[in-house]
């Protein structure tokens, strides 16, 4: 049994990869679920598809934690506790709806880990031209929606002026560009420290994903010598240390 999981997860093979092609669709179908059923009233049937995706992500996560070769390790990593809060927002019904939101944490976490960003570079000619803007941008939106989760399981109940996940959205956005129209703001020490947190994190990638789009285009190429991995598009040679490159490259600038 064993074997097999660690085949599925680590492993170089067809079956493999598209394994984990699998994984990361239904993270991305999770998403879009989570998105879509956020915005009405969390019937019977929604609870029941809750209950089942938190299941498959409790499997996933225990097969994820048989295979891993450092047990102690395995509970200090981020992707863990990204994991951990993904299952209680879906099979706690306290948690289920506030926290939804943070269910966007595992695509991350799936786009960072078992070689997918390799995978995907080597499959795919556009990611592999646009992994900076693909990744920054993801990095942007995961924060905007985890931060619109957090703004709306912390003021629901206590501000009037945000009663779906559209108003804390629509609040999260503005505090982000630093528009701060005023006709909505947060209740309690909570709320302005999230706002707090949105301002000083959220413009920094927000910064950040323009730096990317506007910069001259960077080469994706690991130097052998000193292990620098961003060249130019037409460099012959690396900056850091004046090793001789071989770009794999179709004359694109």
């Amino acid at each position: 049994m064993l074997k097999t999981l660690h085949h599925y997860y680590e492993e170089d093979s067809r079956r493999a990869h598209a394994f984990r092609y699998a994984l990361l669709a239904f993270d991305l179908a999770t998403i879009l679920f989570v998105i879509v059923t956020s915005f009405f009233p969390h019937t019977v049937t929604i609870e029941v598809i809750d209950a089942v995706i938190g299941v498959v992500i409790v499997a996933d996560f225990l097969a994820r934690y048989a295979i891993s070769g450092e047990k102690v390790r395995f509970w200090t990593r981020a992707a863990t506790w990204a994991d951990i809060i993904a299952i209680g927002s879906f099979l706690a019904p306290i948690a289920g709806e506030g926290l939804g939101f943070l269910r966007i944490l595992r695509t991350l976490r799936l786009l960072h880990t078992y070689q997918l960003m390799a995978r995907l570079r080597h499959d795919f000619k556009f990611f592999r031209h646009h992994q900076e803007i693909i990744v920054a941008a993801i990095n942007l939106g995961v924060f905007l929606f985890v931060m619109t989760g957090l703004i709306y399981a912390t003021q629901v109940r206590i501000n009037p002026q945000i009663s779906n996940y559209a108003d804390a959205l629509y609040f999260t956005v503005t505090t982000l560009t630093t528009t701060g129209f005023g006709d909505i703001t947060p209740k309690g020490e909570w709320g302005r420290m999230i706002s707090v947190a949105i301002m000083i994190f959220g413009v920094t990638l927000f910064l950040r994903l323009a730096q990317v789009l506007f910069r001259p285009t960077k080469v994706r190429h690991e130097c052998p010598t000193c292990g620098l991995s961003l060249h130019d598009a037409d460099a012959i040679h690396c900056k850091h240390c004046g090793e001789v490159i071989h770009i794999d490259t179709e004359g694109l600038t």
